[in-house]
């Protein structure tokens, strides 16, 4: 057997050989539109801090006010002594802003998927999932020991198929899918699956983490625009994006919760989140739900507006539905990884997204607005498209 050193040699090379490399960046300054590493300022269009919360003065007083009272760190898991009143503020905000029975708070998105899934399910049932949901739900569904079977990206006349399989089995059958997916920006058919997994007695997951804060009448997400919340068994969503802050949260009945409580492994044996997080979350929840948060709403959607319209007039196909995430698919990872280099050049910040992010050959930029974006932000990326990308 070679040496663990020579290994992984091998291993790193063969990431290097297939134009996979990644690396860390140094971030110099606070997340914003604009942002400095290597002692150099870009225009950011690669964040999720889609409402521009992150370094808004009002989360940051929260925070501040929250070292204060409570210290930085928890010092248990929630079940010892780690239970602080920031975690209950929150989750109290985040099951009246849901309009569900409860709602529990964990340490991070994927977390909260893998506490859900391996404490309702395990062997003998059974997850269907978009083929395009977020590694965190692959990776939990199989964690439980569930039978996984995925369906066509937003393709209803094939998860019926899968439905109609699964209804043969004994067992439970849930369906799980995110709301507004996260590197494609397309929305889920929403009525239709609630339409089917009510037809077949199966549940729903819903993962909201791209949806929350933008739709609905005060940013509950997409189900909630579309006026499916109350039928709807599980939803999930993350604080690290619009609401500016971070972590992950589960919102359903009481019951769902108590379970999670008492047989979430991610919940039970992780160290309680950060108060200064929960209490910075709370108020990122409270201004969402307000004028301002309105206000940001709307500045976001303009901004999107102009974008689509930009990239559109240089030959670019943009998907049906409007999202804060446009997608610039160009094919290989060689060709995503130039473009990228000659963006960054014209001093824009883009990465490319590529394998296992996303399939082989469809490498791409992953654009990204904020409510911060100007709208000559949104005209210096379009001109510098047309000089340095190719569709």
């Amino acid at each position: 057997m070679a040496a663990l050193g020579e290994q992984l040699g091998r291993d790193l090379d063969e990431i290097c050989d297939a134009g996979l490399w990644r690396e860390l960046r140094e971030i110099e300054s606070a997340q914003a539109t604009r942002i400095t590493f290597g002692g150099r300022e870009f225009i950011n269009f690669s964040s999720n801090d889609y409402l521009g919360l992150a370094a808004h003065p009002a989360i940051g007083r929260a925070a501040c006010e929250a070292v204060e009272q409570f210290g930085v760190g928890s010092g248990a898991s929630r079940l010892i002594c780690g239970s602080l009143q920031p975690h209950h503020e929150l989750e109290a905000a985040l099951a009246k802003w849901f309009d569900t029975g409860a709602a529990l708070v964990f340490s991070t998105g994927f977390a909260a998927a893998q506490g859900m899934l391996t404490s309702l399910l395990g062997q003998g049932d059974v997850v269907i999932i978009d083929k395009k949901a977020h590694a965190s739900m692959i990776d939990a569904a199989r964690l439980s020991g569930v039978t996984m079977r995925t369906f066509r990206h937003n393709d209803l006349e094939n998860l019926e198929k899968v439905l109609q399989w699964a209804a043969d089995r004994r067992g439970r059958v849930l369906v799980a899918t995110e709301t507004v997916f996260s590197m494609d920006g397309s929305r889920a058919p929403l009525a239709g699956i609630v339409e089917l997994k009510e037809r077949y007695g199966a549940w729903l997951m819903l993962d909201e983490a791209h949806a929350v804060g933008l739709y609905g009448a005060h940013g509950q997400g997409l189900a909630a625009a579309d006026g499916l919340g109350a039928r709807i068994e599980i939803r999930m969503a993350t604080l690290g994006k619009a609401v500016g802050a971070a972590g992950g949260f589960i919102c359903g009945s009481r019951q769902l919760v108590d379970l999670l409580v008492n047989k979430a492994r991610s919940f039970i044996f992780s160290t309680a989140p950060s108060p200064v997080v929960s209490a910075a979350a709370r108020a990122g929840v409270e201004l969402i739900q307000g004028a301002e948060g309105e206000a940001l709403r709307g500045q976001l959607w303009q901004r999107v507006n102009e974008l689509r319209g930009g990239v559109e007039s240089l030959g670019w196909k943009t998907p049906a539905e409007p999202s804060a995430i446009l997608p610039l698919i160009l094919g290989g990872e060689d060709k995503a990884f130039a473009a990228m280099e000659r963006l960054r050049k014209a001093g824009f910040f883009i990465p490319a997204i590529r394998y296992p992010t996303v399939p082989r050959n469809k490498a791409r930029l992953r654009v990204t607005l904020t409510a911060n974006h100007t709208a000559e932000n949104i005209q210096q990326l379009v001109n510098a498209l047309g000089q340095a990308v190719t569709c």
